[in-house]
């Protein structure tokens, strides 16, 4: 038996709920709940295998990630036969966007089979995601392709894609400000001022200008934050003029 699954044998030993509780997230019996371990494996554990290689589910993150865009573009490319490659690819990012899958990785508690040396409730939200795509790597190496593509539509397709529902949202309102702005060939930039706020944690705050003029300010815990919550502001302060692709 190799070190691997060793290591997650001895495990699967100490806690023998987790083949039914992965039986029940998916719909089907796995054929080798390995890979299904190894997919809620955290980092933290430092566990290796006998030729060193890291056992952890950011691998399977990595495979999961590819297998579902690749069933959600060809989903998309069936069904929406008059897109072009633009909206093909806007769609497909609205449907895997990061706040979905944490959503949907929250929403099947993925969370509770993840094995850590971390407290849980110091993971940030895409720890959710994280797993959610984890699960489908182990999947796809555990059924293949057609039950990959089963679960997907079951728990993402099915519940969640609604065409007209997606065309009309809004993943990031700065991409959505630049490709406005340099549309209708207006400069625009963003600023960090100083920032007197009192909280103990640092904060960082950005004006949105727009042809020289402030249209929006926010404070934020990252640059990146700050800048996509002043675009949600300018986005609301403008929406009148602004169209959604």
């Amino acid at each position: 038996m190799s070190l691997i699954r060793k290591i997650l044998n001895s495990r699967s030993s100490k806690s023998g709920n987790f083949f039914v509780a992965i039986q029940k997230i998916l719909g089907f019996r796995p054929k080798d709940i390995l890979f299904y371990q190894k997919a809620f494996t955290h980092r933290s554990l430092n566990q290796k295998d006998q030729l060193g290689n890291a056992v952890n589910f950011e691998r399977l993150e990595f495979l999961g990630d590819a297998m579902l865009g690749a069933v959600i573009a060809a989903y998309l490319f069936k069904t929406t036969p008059g897109g072009d490659e633009g909206y093909l690819t806007k769609m497909r990012s609205k449907v895997v966007s990061r706040k979905h899958l944490n959503e949907l990785g929250e929403d099947l508690n993925l969370i509770e089979l993840v094995q850590t040396n971390i407290d849980k409730d110091q993971f940030g939200a895409n720890i959710h995601g994280n797993l959610f795509e984890a699960l489908i790597g182990a999947i796809y190496l555990d059924r293949g392709y057609k039950y990959c593509k089963k679960f997907i539509f079951d728990r993402v397709i099915s519940p969640y894609v609604d065409i007209e529902q997606l065309e009309g949202e809004v993943i990031s309102y700065k991409s959505l400000l630049i490709e406005w702005c340099q549309k209708t060939k207006k400069n625009f930039n963003f600023e960090v001022y100083e920032d007197t706020g009192i909280d103990e944690m640092k904060h960082f705050a950005v004006k949105l200008r727009i042809d020289e003029r402030v249209v929006a300010k926010a404070r934020a815990t990252s640059k990146k934050k700050a800048e996509e919550k002043a675009s949600k502001r300018a986005f609301f302060a403008l929406q009148n003029k602004i169209e959604i692709e």
